[in-house]
């Protein structure tokens, strides 16, 4: 028989860099994957000389990489990956990282935290991304047919209790605040760091399952909230990362309904900003099949205003004042109950102003200048001054609607303010919206209100 060809190896240096950092001696690094995998019902039997061998670049077959990132991990504090250990071997590329809907808690931890330690290394794979429609669709169907997680408490690692939990809560509070008020530019770097350097040592430690619950659920908050600041930085291939992982935490966290906002608030307003009809309707619709019986009027009021904005992209006029008319209904039920209490703190601020809002966009897409026209009005008198990308927004709703109706003078007018409005933001969704405005003003071009427009957006861009 010919002998088999020796393959050169690379020394991992990846492993000895971690070893290192984690202060262990061969004999104790195996001594450790050996106990984490009894722990998941593996009979391991490594020793200095088995980790000899994988520091020359030999690699463990089956789940051991995973095990040994695992003990790593726990040595350090914090969530170690297998790409992170040098045992990807292909299996971890860094252009699928936070594509997956993970199918365990731990692979979702390992995921969510390989997605924040890309985004602050500012990977290029992340910032030149694109976005693929069933890269969203997908994880939505994977929701919606996986089982409850049966447990996600830990043993290992530093003690994580309520107060940890709270204190992400108040940190996702202050971010949002700044963010609605000053734009996602400002704020988006602070989240990121945020997450990657305290976030993931909570999720690596040790917590009973009520408290991991929390964890999870505060966790998702925070990861949907920097997607969302993805989009409003102009990264959409970024913000769909971000956004399947916050779903997967939900699940994790056994949070149905705030599932649901991921994918009706967050997977589906992306897809209407790529002009995607079809993925809007289906990912508000799975949203709702979903949290059937399990979400407060407010939220199904989102839902179905996310649904109808989907119908009026495609043109169905029918379809979305249907759909609309569900939204109003449930937002009246919601408003009847009063400040009951019972809205989760993810759906309180969706008012009759943003109700209003969603109303407007779906008016102007059909071409129903007058009632986009009043929609708009009605969200901009029931937004605060702290809502300042979000009054931005409806000003250049308005402004549309009135080139709509040929009122060029007006929406000039208008749209001026939302300049000025937007000059006190860095936010790229807003830049859009006035990049569409000016691209509707092209057919009064020759008009002398139209040029000055025009010059005074290059004035205060420049």
């Amino acid at each position: 028989m010919a002998a088999r060809p020796l393959v050169a190896r690379q020394p991992n240096e990846r492993l000895q860099a971690l070893i290192q950092e984690a202060g262990c001696s061969n004999a104790g690094l195996a001594r450790r994957v050996n106990m984490c995998g009894a722990e998941h019902g593996l009979d391991l039997r490594y020793d200095k000389t088995s980790v000899a061998r994988w520091l020359r670049g030999q690699q463990p077959r089956g789940r051991a990489p995973g095990i040994i990132a695992e003990a790593l991990g726990r040595k350090l504090g914090r969530t170690v990956t297998i790409d992170e250990i040098g045992m990807a071997n292909g299996k971890n590329l860094a252009s699928g990282v936070g594509l997956q809907f993970s199918p365990t808690v731990l692979g979702a931890i390992e995921q969510v935290c390989e997605l924040w330690r890309s985004d602050v290394g500012r990977r290029d794979f992340l910032s030149g991304s694109t976005v693929a429609a069933s890269a969203l669709v997908e994880p939505s169907r994977d929701w919606l047919i996986s089982a409850p997680d049966p447990q996600v408490g830990r043993t290992a690692g530093p003690r994580v209790g309520m107060a940890d939990v709270a204190a992400v809560k108040a940190m996702t509070e202050a971010l949002t605040r700044l963010d609605h008020q000053y734009g996602s530019g400002h704020v988006r770097p602070v989240v990121v760091h945020y997450l990657n350097s305290v976030v993931s040592g909570l999720l690596a430690g040790s917590y009973r399952e009520a408290v991991g619950r929390e964890l999870f659920a505060a966790v998702a908050r925070l990861t949907e909230l920097a997607g969302y600041m993805a989009v409003d930085t102009g990264q959409p291939g970024l913000a769909q990362r971000y956004y399947i992982q916050a779903l997967r935490l939900a699940q994790a966290a056994g949070d149905r309904g705030y599932g649901g906002y991921v994918l009706a608030a967050s997977m589906s307003h992306l897809a209407a900003q790529l002009g995607n009809p079809r993925e809007i309707a289906q990912l508000a619709r799975a949203a709702q099949e979903g949290t059937r019986g399990r979400v407060t009027p407010r939220a199904e009021a989102m839902f179905y205003a996310a649904e109808a904005r989907g119908h009026a992209l495609l043109g169905d006029a029918r379809a979305t004042q249907a759909v609309a008319g569900r939204a109003v209904e449930a937002m009246d039920r919601a408003a009847g109950e009063g400040d009951s209490g019972d809205d989760p703190v993810w759906i309180q601020h969706f008012d009759h102003a943003y109700l209003a809002d969603e109303m407007a966009h779906c008016h102007r897409d059909l071409g129903q200048a007058d009632a986009a026209a009043r929609s708009a009005q009605e969200s901009l008198d029931g937004h605060p001054p702290t809502r300042a990308r979000r009054r931005a927004i409806g000003l250049v709703l308005l402004a549309t609607a009135q080139v709509q109706r040929r009122e060029v003078e007006q929406a000039c007018h208008t749209g001026m303010q939302a300049v000025e409005l937007l000059g006190t933001l860095r936010s790229n969704r807003g830049a859009e919206y006035l990049e569409d405005f000016q691209q509707r003003l092209e057919p009064y071009r020759e008009e002398a209100v139209v040029r000055e427009f025009g010059a005074r957006v290059d004035v205060q861009a420049a």
